[in-house]
């Protein structure tokens, strides 16, 4: 991917939300950018997050993450959580979310195989 001629990454990772309308709306509520605590995207582009998108489908997320082109996922992603209120903020957010079933118990987003692509 090419943004200005500058090559990106793309992760694509999947989590879920527990099934309660109440709780799926106030997480909704807290991912407007209005929100959010200030230091989650700073701490996010920090790291070299350049774009980060969560999509829902009932209970079901999809999160489409865009990086520089030295991002090295784990690396990076280990880094973020020494940030100031990273650690707090997964936590915060952890009453809401269900690990994926095909994780096991305490993972959360999971990164996504790409199986296709238009040419």
């Amino acid at each position: 991917m090419t943004n200005n001629g500058a090559k990106r990454k793309r992760f694509c990772l999947t989590l879920d939300l527990k099934d309660d309308p109440t709780l799926i709306e106030e997480y909704k509520r807290i991912h407007q950018y209005t929100n959010i605590w200030p230091e989650i995207p700073r701490g996010m582009k920090e790291i070299g997050i350049l774009k980060g998108e969560i999509y829902l489908l009932g209970t079901r997320m999809f999160m489409i993450l865009e990086t520089e082109p030295d991002f090295h996922y784990e690396e990076r992603m280990a880094r973020l959580s020494t940030l100031p209120r990273q650690r707090e903020w997964e936590e915060f957010t952890w009453r809401f979310q269900n690990p994926v079933a095909v994780t096991g118990s305490g993972k959360k987003w999971m990164l996504m195989e790409k199986i296709f692509e238009l040419p």
